[in-house]
């Protein structure tokens, strides 16, 4: 059987599936619950996952680059999470892929919102809650 003549056959199987046609050949309810879901997973919209996934991901990634840059550099750090905000944004704006664009575009304002978080990690290392590293001025 030929690739669309299996498709045709499917497609058959699952609009009587569908229709809840009695006298469809033993056997195909199971196949036919297959291509039914098919079909519907087919039209689903996984995107709103994907970018929920990265975006969990992007922030877990940037806490503890935030943790060591200011470990290692202080808040003099805080100028590198500028210029690759502004770069992420910019990417952003220039991808034509929605996913990309929204990815590179949660990545920018992580990018700035650790310019902010940089300055409150050296309030936690003042605090005692973080060590104080080679990037503090003594």
């Amino acid at each position: 059987m030929r690739l669309d003549e299996f498709g045709a056959k499917a497609d058959s199987l699952g609009n009587q599936m569908e229709s809840g046609n009695k006298n469809a050949p033993k056997g195909t309810i199971y196949f036919g619950f297959i291509v039914y879901l098919q079909k519907k997973l087919s039209v689903m919209n996984f995107t709103g996952i994907v970018v929920g996934l990265a975006t969990f991901l992007v922030i877990g990634i940037f806490h503890p680059i935030v943790i060591k840059a200011e470990y290692y550099l202080g808040t003099k750090c805080w100028w590198m999470f500028l210029i690759a905000g502004i770069v992420f944004c910019a990417l952003s704006i220039v991808v034509d892929n929605l996913i990309a664009s929204t990815i590179l575009g949660v990545t920018a304002f992580s990018s700035f919102w650790s310019i902010l978080e940089v300055i409150h990690q050296k309030k936690r290392v003042d605090k005692g809650w973080f060590p104080e590293g080679p990037g503090h001025n003594k």
